[in-house]
């Protein structure tokens, strides 16, 4: 399984990138919201990826589906989750940031999620239906720049380590983010409760 790939821009299309890496070029497929944070790149420039690869009896022509984050590929594998989504057309509705997407599977907005490419009514209260309780954690996803935290394993540490590594917070934000969940919730048996409890906080009253 291809899982991250590096390497030299060769050719950008509509929704495809050819990228060479060892000697082989990889057609890798970018949602929407990926493709438009690599305008900027020109051919001949290093891309980094993070790789969803599909392939299947069915379907035995390989699948590369590139992210810029982790994060978002984890994203992408809940959105899959859900019935009658599959790869491709997960890919084609990704065209809002992923923040975005999870804060609106968070507040119920049915609306909000029709607007994705592919996405009707019916598809839209099933993603709430199965996701909704679960996102808050790609809700909290920034652009800024990330800094890096040393890795622990207490349990209030492991999320503000995500929130520094993987979200792009601030030490600073991400330490008082956590710190008032914990001050204002009960004890947290997961770091999804916790997330979720600082999502809820952040959506309500943001830093």
């Amino acid at each position: 399984m291809i899982g991250y790939i590096e390497g030299t821009l060769m050719r950008r299309d509509e929704d495809h990138i050819l990228l060479l890496s060892n000697h082989i070029g990889y057609e890798i497929l970018l949602p929407a919201v990926v493709m438009r944070s690599l305008k900027s790149t020109q051919v001949g420039d290093t891309v980094a990826l993070y790789i969803y690869h599909q392939q299947t009896e069915r379907q035995p022509k390989p699948i590369l589906i590139g992210f810029n984050m982790e994060v978002e590929k984890e994203f992408f594998q809940r959105f899959i989750s859900v019935d009658a989504i599959g790869p491709l057309k997960a890919a084609r509705a990704l065209t809002r940031p992923i923040r975005e997407i999870a804060s609106a599977i968070e507040s119920k907005d049915v609306g909000r999620l029709k607007e994705l490419k592919g996405i009707g009514i019916r598809t839209a209260q099933k993603v709430i239906a199965s996701l909704e309780g679960k996102m808050g954690k790609f809700a909290l996803i920034r652009e800024d720049e990330k800094q890096e935290l040393p890795e622990t394993e207490d349990l209030e540490k492991q999320v503000i380590d995500v929130l520094v590594k993987q979200l792009g917070h601030k030490v600073s934000d991400a330490r008082a983010m956590v710190t008032q969940a914990i001050k204002q919730g009960p004890a947290y048996a997961t770091a999804e409760e916790l997330f979720d409890a600082v999502y809820q906080i952040q959506k309500s009253d943001p830093l």
